[in-house]
């Protein structure tokens, strides 16, 4: 397996003493370099003249490899470490998200409107309309970020403890991208009856609901009964997110390769949340030879016991992923690291498009097959055409909470795909630019309009 590139995410500042004479920065630098760390800012933070003390920014690709790169560091005479700092563990201290008030207590007045005895006045308007709420609180501009901890990015199961991070930081995301206010709810309870309960008993405060890494199949029972049993939208993004940007890319990379979806072989492999709602997607989109893999391989008819979602896709293929893909035009992988070889690569038909999704690590490195694919995209920032949720989250929540949709539909999901993949122009369109940047400010105003569009057409709109 390749190695992977050094990222921000396993980032180290190490501050260090060295003589001050010319020459010695270079030492650690050159030492640096020759372990594989990726260098960024130089500070000097004290001199003397003596010596200088330094803070040096290093990008690694994993901590072994930050721990190679500190001990390089060390290795070198008359230099002196001080202090090594993990940024990302620095970024985190104290949280990501906090609660601001949206306006300045200043006076009496101010207070005695805002609190007691003014507030009672709303509070009795929302009782006789309860429409109001949406209007006179923050529920008209806020979301829930529900998990139970058991699907943690590719982690596994670590608990609502350890959900926490990924919350605050898809609650920041909503902040960022789209001014919308979310909240993590990190439920201590993986009971499918318990977390609707919750949910349904939460849902007076938020205009929409947000699932987020609960293991499949129990997350599709959830969202189901979910969207019977209460008025806001529910978007288990792991499915439905994960599923339009996937598509949005696809109908790029399809344009480059001049093939269309009803005449492509399609394998998926991952047949769980996101595999799933992605064969659902590209099936609704027009796509008609779809096989889903699992790690057992192709989900064929001859299996039993196959959940409901799995036999929604059993094929009557059997075999191993590596039959599955034989003159495939597309692999899209929501799976596992290093199960795609280049042998299997080199087997498709030609001009083929691999999608490698695993995080942190791809089912296959880009590396490895440069050259052999047409187009390639990865769930990683430092690869070119990142598979980014944030691309629809933020615009779906802002569409739906500024029309009050009741739910969301797969007709949105698709026109959001579409919306998406229109930000990129014909003229513009490579094989190294098949999504639009999750910095493109383009994209939350047509992703939510995509979605206003869609709910006004079906009659869901309440505004």
């Amino acid at each position: 397996m390749a190695d992977l590139t050094p990222n921000p995410s396993f980032s180290l500042t190490i501050r260090f003493e060295l003589p001050n004479q010319a020459g010695m920065l270079a030492k650690v630098t050159q030492a640096i370099a020759e372990v594989g760390g990726s260098l960024g800012q130089i500070d000097l933070v004290d001199r003397t003249r003596a010596a200088t003390t330094r803070d040096i920014t290093v990008d690694a690709s994993s901590t072994e490899h930050a721990e190679r790169i500190v001990n390089a560091v060390k290795s070198l005479e008359d230099i002196e470490i001080l202090e090594i700092y993990d940024r990302t563990f620095n970024l985190h201290r104290g949280g990501k998200i906090s609660v601001e008030s949206t306006l300045h207590i200043k006076n009496q007045s101010d207070l005695a409107m805002a609190y007691t005895p003014g507030v009672g006045r709303v509070s009795k308007a929302i009782a006789n309309d309860p429409e109001l709420v949406h209007t006179l609180t923050m529920k008209g501009n806020t979301v829930a970020i529900v998990t139970d901890g058991s699907a943690v990015l590719g982690l596994g199961n670590l608990g609502p403890e350890a959900a926490m991070p990924v919350m605050e930081g898809k609650a920041m995301l909503f902040k960022e991208f789209a001014g919308i206010d979310a909240f993590p709810i990190c439920l201590a309870t993986q009971d499918v009856d318990e977390i609707v309960e919750t949910v349904k008993r939460l849902a007076p405060v938020f205009g929409g609901v947000n699932l987020e890494d609960i293991a499949a199949p129990r997350c599709f029972e959830i969202e189901r009964r979910l969207k019977k049993e209460i008025d806001i939208p529910v978007f288990h993004d792991d499915q439905h997110g994960t599923a339009i940007v996937t598509l949005a890319a696809l109908i790029n990379a399809l344009k480059l390769v001049k093939k269309s979806l009803p005449e492509i072989c399609i394998v998926i492999n991952g047949a769980g949340a996101a595999g799933v709602a992605i064969a659902r997607l590209l099936r609704q989109a027009g796509a008609d030879r779809i096989l889903l893999c699992d790690s057992k391989g192709i989900v064929s008819k001859e299996r039993e016991g196959l959940t409901p979602e799995k036999q929604e896709f059993a094929s009557p293929q059997t075999g191993t992923l590596a039959d599955a893909m034989k003159e495939a035009d597309v692999f899209i992988g929501v799976s596992a690291p290093g199960v795609l070889t280049p042998e299997m690569v080199r087997s498709m038909a030609a001009e083929p498009i691999v999608m490698a999704m695993a995080n942190p690590i791809p089912e296959i490195q880009p590396e490895l097959v440069d050259g052999a694919v047409a187009v390639m995209a990865t769930g990683r920032s430092d690869y070119v055409n990142q598979i980014n949720n944030v691309l629809a989250f933020p615009g779906i929540f802002r569409g739906a909470l500024d029309c009050r949709s009741k739910e969301l539909t797969i007709t949105m999901f698709l026109e959001a795909a579409g919306a998406i993949a229109s930000l990129i122009p014909p003229a513009k369109l490579d094989r190294e630019y098949i999504v639009p940047s999750v910095f493109d400010e383009r994209v939350v105003t047509a992703v939510s309009a995509a979605v206003q569009h869609a709910a006004r057409q079906a009659g869901l709109a309440r505004c």
